[in-house]
């Protein structure tokens, strides 16, 4: 595999990414001149993953990458899940939204959450999808300056917040990181 693009236009995204998948020639869309920003507009992760990709592949016929995360709180039915960044509107900051969602889980004793990371192939040849899950809870408040969207207000069993991690710890325990350790061995597949 010569060279792969990772949809994203999110720096921090890009950059976790880039460390775990080291191996490779990842390209930004921002270093490929491409400036396109797909509508995530599918009831899942899986396919809204999968549709940035084919997106992204079809006008580049280069190798993509695509992934779509989000936060799911169970006692919520799953909110925010695929509205995880826009649930507040387009011109909400991420501080907006980390303090609605502490907010609303005030008085709550299930804080139990899930991070779930799909991540996208699509080539020639192949297309699928692989996923990432991890579990935790909302915290009370945020904690940690590390990291990027909810991290803050995301608390793993060890009572730290993803924000609180190194961006080595974060890359050891993240749902991208487990998505990204099976996106591997499909690669593997795919260059026999």
């Amino acid at each position: 595999m010569e060279k792969i693009i990772v949809a994203t236009n999110n720096k921090g995204k890009l950059k976790e990414i880039r460390e775990i998948l080291n191996e490779y020639e990842l390209l930004s869309l921002q270093e490929i001149g491409i400036n396109i920003n797909v509508k995530e507009d599918k009831n899942t992760f899986k396919d809204n993953a999968l549709k940035k990709a084919k997106e992204v592949f079809g006008k580049t016929n280069i190798p993509t990458i695509a992934d779509d995360s989000g936060l799911c709180i169970d006692i919520l039915d799953s909110f925010p899940g695929v509205e995880t960044a826009r649930f507040l509107g387009d011109n909400a900051t991420q501080e907006d939204r980390n303090t609605y969602i502490i907010n609303k889980m005030k008085d709550k004793k299930d804080r139990t959450a899930r991070v779930i990371c799909s991540i996208a192939y699509v080539d020639n040849e192949n297309e699928f999808v692989v996923e990432g899950v991890i579990k935790g809870k909302i915290s009370e408040s945020e904690k940690g300056s590390n990291g990027f969207g909810f991290d803050s207000i995301f608390e793993l069993d060890n009572g730290k917040t993803l924000a609180e991690l190194s961006e080595k710890e974060k890359n050891k325990v993240s749902s991208r990181r487990i998505a990204l350790e099976k996106l591997k061995k499909e690669f593997v597949n795919i260059e026999k």
